[in-house]
């Protein structure tokens, strides 16, 4: 069939397989077919073309699926025309097309698939035609989103069944039961974070691209060799106030459940006033943060320089109020806006040296680096994109278990350097001791004051970091002290194994979920339906990254034909006012 050939006699499995079969010649050959009869068990067809004698008949075998043709009548006298769609080259044909490919490459677009078809079989289909087969390619591969939304509650029993001390809750609204939010927290990653991980929380969403659209929320921290470790994830039908506030709640929750005294914890987000009412509601003794990595890109993108980025990042990791200034007064120097649009945001929030609690070198969110796990699967239902982030969770517990066993160092890789590095500059270093705790470290440039019984050196470096730095390394071997035992404990490889000590137990498959659903359904099942919200027709605006600009004046709308605010020209009813009067 590679030629796309039939003769009579020819035989297939069912008719289904014929159908594709000739459907498959007709649009190779391109000529268009015009069924006569086409049922169960017979199937005529000839060419649409006027004069052209092509007929083709097939029929069943008694007792069989099989197919078999019957007659096949005349040669093709139509011509070709390589550049214009074709009448079979349906919405189905084009999911059997690209099924496989999808299955590969969930982001295979529908440009794409435009490209392949007209390169294999020279016809050119509408966009709109290769976008619908690319949705119904997916519902058929992965579930609907309707489906989705539905196994939710189910999925989430699972999630609790399979991982004891997990929270996986589904949240509705209305009579209908229709979906609102989800939020799952697997005990591992709880564990994880309360026994090993740095005291801080990158929070952060991430939009959606499935039928009914969503947002996704997440809260991540680092563990001790400065890697991603996620602790809570949920999916909202809108992104809000209200939503970040039930977020943290649950969060909360998760963390007392599991602890009966949560530590002083840092936050790191975006800077929307929705997430920073929030953790100061639900978090009152923690510190907020903003993530440099977003105060750096809305710096950029509004003054299209990157030597401001680069000062700003410099004045942000500055230890000292001096150099801090010095590196606003450059600012200043490159643009006097920008250094105005900086100070709306107090240095507290995001310079190293102002900031009240430590941040051990972290000045921005992991958060995108979680995003990035399910960049490829948001077009998906809610359920595919949970059933990813738990894949990927338990590859990502297991990798690092293996990694940690070789390692045989006090502290982990990345602290280790940290470490090694103040040890060879410390060295060079001569050491005054003033009494036991107190020394004074002597170096070329400067001179610094440290002292180990407050973990504290002039130079702010070992507070601010949470690991002694070269003057502190120097003054711990002047008095052979254990410089290892003055590091935080978070960034020990104890602490990464104990991070990684706990299972992230697999699921029942997808099959296996359904059935559970069939099997238990009766009038105590709750049966989520999918939010109202749909996604719109055209293409989505894209989502503002920056930073939330607290002084921004809202734009004025002026009317150029009455001189009015409040509308535009187009809007105008001053004519019509004009014309009611006069008439």
């Amino acid at each position: 069939m590679e030629d796309h050939t039939f003769v009579v006699g020819q035989e297939f499995p069912d008719v289904k397989s014929f159908r594709n079969a000739i459907k498959e010649a007709a649009i190779a050959q391109h000529f268009e077919l015009r069924i006569i009869k086409s049922d169960l068990i017979r199937y005529f067809a000839k060419c649409a073309s006027e004069g052209c004698p092509w007929r083709i008949r097939a029929v069943k075998l008694p007792n069989a699926p099989t197919f078999t043709i019957r007659s096949l009548e005349g040669a093709h006298t139509c011509g070709r025309n390589a550049q214009n769609g074709h009448h079979q080259a349906s919405v189905d044909w084009i999911v059997s097309f690209i099924e496989e490919r999808l299955r590969d490459n969930i982001n295979y677009k529908p440009k794409d698939i435009l490209h392949d078809i007209h390169k294999q079989y020279g016809i050119t289909i509408p966009y709109k035609q290769a976008w619908r087969a690319k949705e119904r390619g997916l519902a058929a591969i992965y579930g609907s989103s309707e489906e989705g939304y539905c196994l939710l509650p189910q999925y989430c029993e699972q999630i609790k069944r399979t991982n004891p001390g997990s929270l996986a809750e589904v949240f509705t609204t209305g009579a209908d039961n229709r979906f609102q939010r989800v939020f799952v927290s697997f005990y591992a990653s709880i564990y994880g974070f309360l026994n090993g991980c740095l005291p801080i929380i990158g929070l952060g969403g991430i939009q959606l691209k499935s039928k009914y659209l969503g947002n996704l929320l997440s809260a991540a921290t680092f563990d001790a060799d400065g890697g991603l470790f996620p602790l809570a994830f949920g999916v909202v039908d809108v992104e809000n106030d209200e939503s970040w506030m039930w977020f943290m709640s649950e969060l909360q929750k998760a963390l007392e459940i599991h602890a009966d005294d949560i530590p002083q914890l840092t936050f790191l987000c975006d800077g929307q006033k929705g997430i920073l009412d929030a953790v100061r509601r639900k978090f009152p003794n923690s510190l907020n943060s903003f993530c440099m990595r977003h105060l750096s890109e809305s710096i950029g993108k509004k003054f299209k320089n990157s030597r401001l980025v680069h000062l700003l990042w410099k004045a942000a990791y500055s230890t000292t109020t001096i150099a801090f200034k010095e590196k606003m007064a450059e600012i200043e120097e490159v643009s006097s806006d920008a250094a105005n649009w900086i100070r709306q945001f107090p240095p507290s929030h995001w310079a190293l040296v102002y900031f009240e609690g430590t941040r051990y070198g972290h000045l921005s969110s992991n958060i995108d680096e979680f995003n990035r796990w399910i960049l490829e699967v948001r077009e998906l239902p809610v359920i595919q994109i949970i059933e990813r982030i738990h894949t990927k969770l338990m590859i990502e517990f297991e990798d690092r278990r293996m990694k940690s066993s070789s390692w045989f160092s006090v502290l982990a890789p990345s602290a280790e350097k940290r470490m090694s590095e103040a040890i060879s500059h410390a060295t060079t270093y001569q050491v005054l001791r003033s009494d036991d705790f107190e020394f004074e470290v002597l170096s070329a440039e400067r001179s610094d004051i440290v002292n180990i019984g407050t973990h504290c050196c002039s130079c702010r470096d070992w507070q601010l970091n949470g690991i002694p730095c070269s003057h502190a390394v120097a003054a711990l071997i002047s008095c052979r002290k254990d410089m290892y035992a003055f590091a935080e404990k978070c960034f020990t490889v104890a602490s990464y194994r104990e991070t990684y000590a706990q299972d992230i137990h697999p699921l029942p498959e997808k099959i296996e979920c359904r059935k559970i659903e069939e099997d238990a359904f009766d009038d105590d099942v709750q049966v989520v339906r999918p939010p109202k919200f749909r996604r719109p027709p055209g293409r989505p605006e894209k989502k503002r990254i920056c930073v939330e600009d607290l002084n921004r004046e809202k734009h004025t709308v002026h009317c150029s034909r009455c001189n009015e605010t409040g509308h535009y020209k187009t809007t105008c009813k001053s004519d019509c006012l004009k014309s009611i009067e006069q008439f």
